[in-house]
């Protein structure tokens, strides 16, 4: 199976977010170049991890593939195996990535493998990105060199995990850091000081009453588990010592809001909070979009015509946003199970699921060539 091959390399690369992706690049690059691709590549601004863009066949529109080269760390998860060697049990295999997203990615280079250029009646597009994982920030880092490259393709599918099931929707995200400022002082005076750590309590405080709010009243849709927009709080760090007033506490904040919720609104409403109890500055992280691609609509039918499945929504975040924002029809779909593989120690994918992206992918060529 040529997709299990490619999967096997890939997987050797430790490609974790805050490694370089150089080396599997390189090997793409190659890849794809001795089958006929054109590419770009696309570096950072250290240099030291790139995206890459590849084309065969010409004219405009065209199809477009989209995945991501990083993954999550494996320090701390007990693996009963090297979690860059694939290895196989049963009907599944296993390594770091086999699920998000190396397999997906896997089968696209399968695929280039059987495209010859001269069948092409439109072009077929390839995009691999960096630092996914981390909040989508190579992806959006590439986008002002990229977009030029893309054109105006006629559909894209992005292959995040989604037992090969059409995915038209997930939330938007901002992610945030609190800075609450306070006054230094001998904890025997506390009351005469202004306490960091209390000031980022009061504003956690504040964003469980926002929570409450627009789980109440806020925009809904029942395609999601939780179906409204969501505050959440994952660090708090500050003070020295019990016997001092600490002068600096940190928060690092997000939410995920629903395309009904307005990502502006949602941010001044925070900064009202912060403005209420004062002396703590909000700067911004890192942002992506979501995604609502309507059920009716003419990428939602091709897609589901390749994958022969239903539609979903799901709850974890893509790069499919910011295709969908240069006006590209884009739905996610891919192989894999994000809820029971997903980030998890012995991270695995079964091997049906690999077939069945292999045979979208074959459905897919036939509606290209002539």
């Amino acid at each position: 199976m040529k997709t299990l091959d490619i999967l096997e390399r890939l997987v050797a690369f430790p490609t974790v977010s805050a490694e370089s992706n150089i080396a599997l690049i390189d090997w793409v690059e190659a890849y794809l170049r001795a089958r006929g691709f054109q590419t770009q590549r696309l570096p950072n601004a250290s240099g030291d991890k790139a995206g890459l863009f590849a084309q065969i066949g010409k004219g405009e529109g065209g199809v477009l593939l989209s995945g991501h080269t990083d993954v999550v760390p494996v320090e701390g998860q007990p693996w009963t195996g090297d979690p860059f060697k694939l290895r196989r049990a049963g009907d599944r295999v296993f390594g770091r990535g086999t699920t998000d997203m190396k397999g997906f990615v896997a089968s696209v280079l399968a695929l280039a493998d059987r495209v010859e250029a001269d069948d092409l009646k439109e072009p077929l597009k390839l995009v691999f990105s960096y630092d996914e994982e981390v909040g989508c920030i190579g992806i959006a880092e590439m986008l002002p060199w990229l977009t030029p490259l893309l054109g105006q393709p006629r559909a894209c599918i992005v292959g995040e995990p989604t037992e090969m099931r059409v995915a038209i929707g997930h939330k938007g995200k901002a992610a945030f850091r609190a800075v609450c400022q306070g006054e230094a002082g001998h904890s025997a005076l506390a009351p005469r000081f202004r306490n960091a750590l209390h000031l980022a309590a009061d504003f956690i405080a504040g964003l469980r009453a926002m929570q409450d709010r627009l789980a109440k009243t806020g925009a809904r849709n029942a395609a999601y588990d939780i179906p409204y927009t969501t505050l959440h709080v994952g660090t708090m760090s500050g003070g020295t010592a019990l016997n001092m007033v600490p002068e600096r506490a940190e928060l690092l904040f997000e939410f995920r809001h629903l395309a009904g919720d307005d990502p502006a609104e949602l941010r001044a409403a925070i900064e009202a909070i912060s403005a209420d109890i004062g002396s703590i500055q909000i700067e911004n992280a890192f942002a992506y979009p979501g995604l609502s691609t309507p059920l009716d609509a003419e990428i939602t039918r091709i897609a589901q015509d390749l994958a022969h499945t239903d539609t979903c929504k799901v709850a974890y975040g893509t790069e499919a946003g910011f295709f969908d924002g240069l006006g590209i029809p884009t739905v996610v779909c891919g192989p894999g199970s994000m809820e029971r593989d997903g980030h998890k120690p012995d991270e695995g994918i079964d091997l049906s699921q690999l077939v069945a992206c292999d045979q979208f992918m074959d459905r897919l060529l036939a509606t290209m060539t002539r």
